[in-house]
């Protein structure tokens, strides 16, 4: 095996995710490829060394310039806060290194194309994790659309429902929920929990021309971690928007942290001229599919347990049967990148491809800031 040497910038929840799928991609897939957990950098020390104890990484960096400058990183992990991405990614670009960037790709549009501009530039090899996409049964529902087995797409819609800022104590800010403040995240909702239906919707369905949306932000004012003092909250507590695609399809998507008793349903369904289908994450392993073409007296949706050797991804796993998890998706991320140095092809979504869902994330606020359709430019 050839050794890519992996530098994790961020150790929280996510640096997690992507340090299991480095673990664990070349232990279940055949690849020429492996990566080897050379650094982790966080701001604090005592956290970093914890996590590089626990997580197998050899180093520890405080301030991710210094990784960047080391001659021992080839791919740089960026798992920070939003407004970090576009820093950190264009100068790992700069420095020769490959450049992995948690979603979203960046605050804004204009941030993206700087983004997209520098990794391109530099011939560096470049991917988003949008992990959605890897789930086999999402993955199915890409084959069976690409084999026409739907037909002419008619209908898109999507969701993503949480309940977890429900309390107005929440705080907004800081490690812990950065995610609530505009400064760190650009958005809320749109940004963190759209952008995945999105992106899989750009990746089933194809591109997004406009929008109409709404959003609202519920709780006015949090206590900012950082200084005690209350703020304006800034960002979407929570978004719906009507879309036209490309295709002569309609799209609907919803996206909340306010509805209670939701932690993480996450559902698409598409509707066409032969057939439907729908996924849904609290049951990611399964498929729904109906096709109008079976006999009417037996017609009706079936479920299809994803988790057989000839469904997407599931040979290299359990046997048939046995189902697969949330973190597996990322170990398929993984190896798809370490496939793509192989074959010497680009592992999607690039920066490039991520730019398109950012475009609608862009139309979307303004369009609900200006109550009024926007085109996706």
């Amino acid at each position: 095996m050839k050794p890519l040497n992996i530098g994790l910038i961020g150790c929280g929840f996510m640096g997690r995710t992507h340090t299991n799928g480095y673990r664990q991609a070349p232990r279940f897939f055949d690849l020429e490829y492996h990566p080897v957990l050379k650094a982790v950098c966080a701001r604090n020390e005592e956290k970093a060394k914890a996590f590089a104890e626990q997580q197998g990484y050899e180093s520890v960096e405080t301030d991710w310039r210094k990784l960047l400058e080391r001659d021992d990183i080839d791919a740089v992990d960026v798992c920070t806060p939003n407004n970090l991405h576009k820093e950190i990614s264009i100068a790992a670009a700069e420095a020769g290194k490959m450049v992995l960037c948690e979603k979203p790709l960046a605050m804004n549009t204009a941030e993206g194309i700087e983004m997209c501009e520098a990794v391109e530039k530099a011939g560096v090899r470049n991917m988003v994790w949008y992990n959605y996409r890897r789930v086999p049964a999402v993955t199915l529902a890409k084959q069976l659309i690409d084999e026409g087995r739907l037909g002419k797409i008619f209908h898109y819609r999507a969701n993503f429902l949480q309940d977890w800022t429900i309390n107005a104590d929440v705080p907004q800010g800081g490690a812990a929920t950065w995610r609530l403040d505009a400064e760190a995240a650009g958005s809320g909702v749109t940004g963190d929990l759209l952008a995945h239906c999105i992106d899989t919707a750009l990746w089933l369905n194809g591109s997004i021309q406009d929008v109409s949306a709404m959003t609202e932000t519920f709780v006015k004012e949090r206590v900012h971690a950082e200084t005690g003092k209350k703020t304006p909250v800034k960002i979407d507590d929570a978004c719906s928007f009507l879309c036209h695609f490309d295709n002569g399809s309609l799209g609907l998507f919803e996206s909340t942290r306010y509805a209670r008793g939701h932690k993480a349903l996450n559902t698409l369904e598409i509707n066409g001229e032969f057939g439907s289908l729908r996924w849904d994450l609290h049951d990611l392993h399964r498929l729904e599919f109906f096709d109008h073409n079976d006999d009417s007296i037996v017609r009706g949706w079936r479920s299809i347990h994803v988790s057989d050797g000839d469904h997407p991804y599931m040979a290299n796993w359990w046997v048939p049967g046995l189902q697969i998890g949330y973190e597996h998706t990322f170990v398929h991320q993984v190896a798809d990148f370490l496939k793509s140095l192989e074959s010497d092809q680009p592992a999607a979504p690039t920066f490039r491809d991520a730019l398109e869902t950012q475009r609608v994330c862009d139309a979307v606020l303004d369009s609900a800031a200006t109550r009024s359709w926007k085109d996706v430019k």
